[in-house]
């Protein structure tokens, strides 16, 4: 079945690779950018380009997270084009790298603001449509980090990315009455293939910054990546984690994942995560809401 797909976040890595994986498999993509005119032009015109090499319906739609009144106009275009939209999927974040303390409580709020809050603003931008069609989907786009062996220098990420977790949780037992399911595709660290650790923010405080330098976590930066890239495998494939979101869209409703880990690292994130959603199962069994974990049909 066709789908009208939104990714926020898609002019590079994991919401590119999935808005092209999604476009061959035959649905109408929309791969979500931050100024199409401007800093995302470049990548704008390779999208097209790849649409029309392949013959698919890969189309692009600016749309700023941090902009309800940008989520909002994203989702009206769509609408107004298609007449419909059936998938989300949150795949918009950004990632920072350096000592916990060095950051400033402002770019907490920063990070925060993009990777969980985004997420919030184009739920509200989207889910009323969804709702009154009784059925969709939404994916979020987790990390391993929430419940695996997180690495240093990567907190204020990490943090965000739980939180996001958290919601994505809860949402799922207040969608399914709705007909909307969720699925959490939950990837490993992936050190190529992707810009994440290329552009990864820095700390502001430089002084913080150069004390840890100066003592006992001089190079610490240095080691913490190299002690990432030697767990991760010769072949890991950036480009399974789009592959995993295709097959989680192709599967018929009622029927997708709520989690599908894609870790070449195996930090231990799927033992926890399975445990953790066990748990949950149980407890809604437990106080008589067993129906939350599945969707309810149109």
């Amino acid at each position: 079945m066709q789908e009208i797909i939104l990714i926020t976040g898609a002019s590079s890595g994991f919401g590119a690779l999935t808005a092209r994986a999604l476009a061959q498999a035959g649905h109408t993509v929309y791969a979500s950018m931050l100024d199409i005119k401007g800093k995302s032009a470049k990548e704008a015109k390779e999208a097209a380009a790849f649409a029309k090499q392949h013959n698919v319906d890969l189309r692009t739609v600016e749309l700023d997270v941090t902009s309800q009144s940008s989520a909002d106009e994203a989702v009206k275009t769509i609408l107004k084009e298609q007449g419909h939209l059936s998938v989300i999927v949150h795949n918009a974040g950004h990632m920072v790298f350096g000592p916990a303390e060095a950051f400033t409580p402002e770019q907490y709020a920063e990070l925060y603001d993009i990777n969980v809050l985004g997420t919030q603003r184009v739920n509200r931008a989207a889910l009323p449509h969804l709702r009154e069609q009784r059925k969709g989907l939404l994916i979020w786009i987790g990390s391993t980090s929430t419940r695996g062996g997180p690495s240093p220098y990567l907190v204020p990420y990490f943090a965000a990315k739980a939180a996001m977790d958290s919601l994505a949780v809860t949402y799922s037992g207040e969608l399914s009455r709705w007909g909307i399911e969720t699925t959490i595709v939950v990837p490993g660290a992936f050190t190529s293939g992707t810009n994440h650790f290329a552009n990864a923010g820095k700390p502001q405080d430089e002084d913080r910054v150069n004390q840890y330098e100066r003592g006992p976590y001089k190079n610490f930066g240095e080691v913490v990546s190299e002690a990432q890239k030697s767990v991760i495998p010769a072949d890991a494939d950036v480009s399974e984690v789009a592959r995993a979101v295709a097959r989680v869209v192709a599967t018929p409703f009622g029927k997708r994942p709520f989690r599908v880990y894609v870790d070449p690292a195996q930090d231990g994130a799927e033992v926890v995560g399975t445990v953790a959603d066990r748990i949950r199962i149980e407890f809604l069994n437990r106080i008589g809401l067993k129906d939350l974990l599945t969707p309810a049909a149109v």
